[in-house]
């Protein structure tokens, strides 16, 4: 791994400002508030960061997993000045080598088609047979 990232397993307190910065930049989670991601990462089972040399968050991922049957990830995202900079990469490949996760029999993912390519890398696939995704959408404050 180059000496000008590193990856983290847990955010620091200005890290978190800067997720939430991250997520208002983007079209499907723009609309997140700092005291719902506090509380989306106290319930999240594993947090994959990136760090720069001066401890900026320039990208994240997490997961929610039984640790047997099923895992998901969620908010792969990468701050857009590091993207191109196989930072993505760095998070995938982290996700799917990770001690806990290795055993897990499916990880899932959503993702818009474009970016079926970039997770083909890890062997996901949109050929999931007749399952279907389904949602049911609360009505929220």
């Amino acid at each position: 791994m180059p000496a000008e990232f590193s990856v983290i397993s847990a955010l620091a307190d200005q890290q978190i400002d800067q997720l939430v910065t991250l997520y208002r930049n983007e079209f499907w989670c723009s609309n997140r508030k700092r005291a719902d991601v506090d509380k989306m990462l106290a319930n999240s089972d594993i947090i994959i960061g990136v760090e720069d040399r001066a401890h900026d968050l320039i990208g994240f991922a997490r997961v929610l997993t039984d640790y047997v049957y099923k895992a998901m990830v969620f908010d792969v995202i990468v701050r857009p000045e590091w993207r191109g900079k196989k930072i993505g990469k760095l998070l995938m490949d982290t996700m799917v080598d990770h001690a806990e996760l290795r055993s897990v029999a499916h990880i899932d993912l959503n993702c818009l088609p474009e970016m079926y390519k970039f997770y083909a890398q890890w062997g996901f696939t949109a050929q999931v047979g007749e399952l279907g995704f389904m949602r049911r959408i609360n009505s929220v404050p």
